[in-house]
């Protein structure tokens, strides 16, 4: 049997998702081919012979993709049998069904659901939507034949660029945030990917040229002993090797006594999410943390010398104009317009289906689902968010090779016209920006 695995999307990064699976294909000594249609073309004459096709939608936009991509394997191949997997093939798992997108839908440990459909296909019936939370043997992933590094988002740092590797060294989270695409699948469990393999996957990037690595896991903190293990042991194979990963504000907070170590081993920088400078929405958000924590987060960092990048969610049903004015001024007053990526600014509460979002107290906010685009509809109670919400799009999108303090200070002016305010005398004045350490390709669901 041919397998055909895809991929549209994984955020600049050679896709994981693809390594991963056709590593266990391989190892189960079946034939399979990977393609990231992110950067190559469509393989036709390969998708035509395959049995199996899968594609892989860990996030919104590969899904919004993907969707594309299974229209033209039917039209290729009616035969084929088309398998969905990763966070969002479950969360839509209706919608894709229903459409006759999809023969199969995977997500969790998806890999040793993948390999039993390719091996029974055609001779058992199939269960058409799974999802598997148990510990798995991982292989190494397998990246040969993956497009090369070069095509692929790298670091830019101290105005040179390097090239960027992706790994992860867990899976899941040990977290439930109402509005976090991994708890539906995950429910609160992770699982450790053992060092050995971590190590050996990073070790082939750094041979294809990787300088800099980018641990992908939901949350690097979820299990302080063995990030720090994975930490140590990346630094004393490749010292020169700088990373960056992502942590919980309250992580950061309980584990701040760790993050000079990381710094040590090559650390460069930690995206979080800070999500709101409200209360009121950390808590309809179920974040667990508070507004007050932010500073602490921000100041343990700095002091061990780690870089933040916040992530936020901007716009949210209890988000109020002056809530968006209070984020930009955070921002400001903190000197962190360098450290901030602009899309963050236009990034509007998504609702998909299964979300947590749906069964708390606050689910009379959302409307009805619009499952061609893969989320629940809400308005804003106040107009001029939603107005706020397509200016600030409009800026980013029409971004490219601005400066992010040009479009900070043109998404800030916005804002204040929307409220009827001027910007307070003497802001633009004590604006300071200092490029930080980041990803040439900005963090995007």
């Amino acid at each position: 049997m041919k397998i055909v695995l895809l991929s549209t999307y994984e955020m600049g990064h050679q896709p994981l998702s693809l390594a991963w699976p056709l590593a266990a294909i391989l190892r189960a000594g079946l034939d399979a081919r990977a393609f990231d249609l992110s950067v190559q073309d469509f393989p036709d004459a390969e998708v035509r012979e395959a049995r199996l096709v899968a594609v892989s939608v860990p996030m919104l936009t590969a899904l919004r993709l993907g969707v594309e991509v299974a229209a033209r394997v039917r039209e290729v191949n009616p035969g084929a049998h088309i398998c969905f997997y990763g966070l969002y093939a479950h969360l839509n798992a209706g919608y894709l069904e229903q459409a006759d997108l999809a023969d199969t839908i995977l997500a969790g440990e998806i890999e040793p659901g993948l390999v039993r459909l390719a091996r029974t296909l055609g001779s058992k019936p199939i269960e058409t939507s799974s999802i598997q939370i148990e510990r798995m043997d991982f292989p190494v992933p397998h990246r040969t034949g993956l497009p090369n590094l070069d095509a692929y988002a790298r670091l830019e740092i101290d105005g040179e660029q390097r090239l960027a590797g992706y790994a992860e060294s867990t899976r899941g989270c040990l977290h439930t945030c109402a509005h976090c695409p991994v708890v539906p699948v995950y429910n609160g469990r992770f699982f450790a990917v053992p060092v050995d393999v971590v190590l050996e996957d990073i070790r082939q990037q750094v041979d294809a040229g990787a300088a800099h690595i980018t641990f992908g896991d939901p949350d690097f903190l979820n299990g302080p002993t063995h990030a720090l293990r994975v930490a140590r042991a990346l630094h004393a194979k490749f010292p020169a090797l700088t990373f960056d990963f992502t942590a919980k504000v309250e992580h950061l907070i309980e584990h701040q006594a760790i993050l000079s170590d990381l710094v040590e081993c090559g650390a460069l920088f930690v995206v979080s999410a800070f999500e709101s400078t409200s209360d009121r929405v950390l808590d309809a958000l179920e974040k667990g943390h508070r507004v007050s924590d932010l500073d602490r987060a921000l100041d343990v960092c700095r002091s061990a010398g780690l870089a933040i990048q916040p992530t936020w969610v901007a716009f949210t049903p209890w988000t109020s104009l002056d809530d968006y004015l209070e984020m930009l001024h955070w921002v400001r007053s903190r000197d962190m317009v360098g450290e901030v990526p602009a899309v963050q600014f236009a990034v509007r509460l998504l609702v998909p289906p299964h979300s947590k979002l749906l069964v708390t107290g606050e689910a009379g906010l959302f409307g009805p689902l619009d499952a061609e685009n893969f989320t629940y509809r809400w308005q804003h109670p106040d107009p001029r968010m939603d107005e706020l919400h397509l200016r600030a799009t409009e800026i980013v999108e029409a971004a490219c090779g601005c400066s992010p303090l040009e479009t900070f200070l043109e998404i800030e002016r916005a804002a204040f016209n929307l409220a009827g305010l001027p910007i307070p005398e003497g802001e633009h004045d004590s604006l300071v920006y200092a490029p930080a350490p980041r990803l040439t390709e900005d963090w995007f669901c």
